[in-house]
């Protein structure tokens, strides 16, 4: 998987937030926001931009920072409609789980990261904007990789078992079990009657085996058998819970497009085979500069094919 830490945890950034708790407020220009760029018939307003540069001058960026703003509210507007059109949905639970862990790693509690984004112009909601495209992106750069073929060769993974001395790498394999409490787009409104039912059901769940046997009383209650899955190839939004979660219980309620969901644990492993092999190498060799790389050209595609129109 491509990481987003390249792009959302920086160092150079954590060091910024840390030293500016006890900064000034920053003063924006008062003039109302006005429409610069029209990308694709999305605007991009001043107000965006200017919450960007001051994002920018948070990380410590060198520059013309309004200029750098500019690009990259183009660049993300570009990125949010790709997402969009891929079918990538970053939930706001991921999100604001993200927004958490990124003011921990920086030793603040979420309400102290929002009142430093405050503070310095930025505002919660657009750093969260920010999360939210980088996340989808990141799952757009790693489609991406597949559909062109990304997988390593026999001789890269033989050649990397002898620079370990020739042993094969290991992972766990979690035979795992999904259970939807379906809720349509136009019952919204039941999403909480509804993961109160799914906090229930999880309370009780003690295996996958009388998984079914519980839903079978519930209304639009779906079981699926996910099988067999390695942890490098868990899906993103899941993955830190499932490792977290003991065998025979079942990971957290998470609202998603489909509904509510958890994940059940039916059993886990270490295996280490030449599939597993192959799988974790390739993991660990797709770099940053790699997704750098991809990342370029996937951007460079979407400029060229976009109607971008400055006012």
């Amino acid at each position: 998987m491509f990481s987003i830490r390249k792009y959302l945890f920086s160092a150079s950034f954590a060091i910024a937030v840390a030293a500016a708790v006890p900064a000034a407020v920053i003063a924006l220009p008062a003039a109302a926001s006005e429409i610069k760029y029209v990308v694709n018939n999305v605007p991009v307003t001043t107000y965006d931009i200017q919450r960007r540069a001051a994002f920018l001058k948070l990380q410590n960026r060198k520059g013309n920072l309004n200029k750098m703003a500019a690009d990259e509210m183009v660049e993300q507007t570009l990125r949010v409609a790709e997402i969009n059109r891929l079918g990538i949905r970053i939930t706001d639970e991921a999100v604001d789980a993200a927004f958490k862990r990124f003011a921990g790693s920086n030793k603040l509690s979420p309400t102290q990261m929002a009142g430093i984004l405050d503070q310095n112009g930025i505002t919660q909601q657009h750093f969260k904007d920010f999360i939210r495209a980088q996340m989808g992106w990141n799952q757009a750069l790693s489609s991406r990789f597949k559909s062109q073929g990304g997988t390593m060769s026999e001789q890269d993974v033989v050649r990397r078992m002898l620079q370990q001395g020739g042993n094969k790498p290991s992972a766990t394999e979690y035979m795992l079990q999904q259970v939807i409490f379906v809720v349509p787009a136009a019952e919204k409104g039941k999403m909480g009657q509804r993961k109160r039912e799914a906090e229930a059901m999880r309370a009780r769940f003690n295996g996958c085996d009388s998984s079914r046997e519980f839903a079978k009383g519930l209304i639009d209650v779906t079981v699926r058998d996910l099988g067999r899955v390695l942890a490098p190839e868990l899906p993103p939004e899941w993955a830190d819970q499932i490792k977290k979660t003991q065998t025979g219980s079942a990971t957290g309620v998470k609202e998603t497009d489909r509904g509510v969901e958890f994940i059940g644990i039916c059993s886990s492993r270490e295996v280490s085979d030449d599939r597993v092999a192959k799988m974790v190498f390739q993991s660990e060799t797709k770099t940053d500069d790699q997704a750098g790389e991809l990342d370029k050209k996937y951007i460079a595609e979407l400029r060229e094919r976009a109607r971008i129109v400055e006012r």
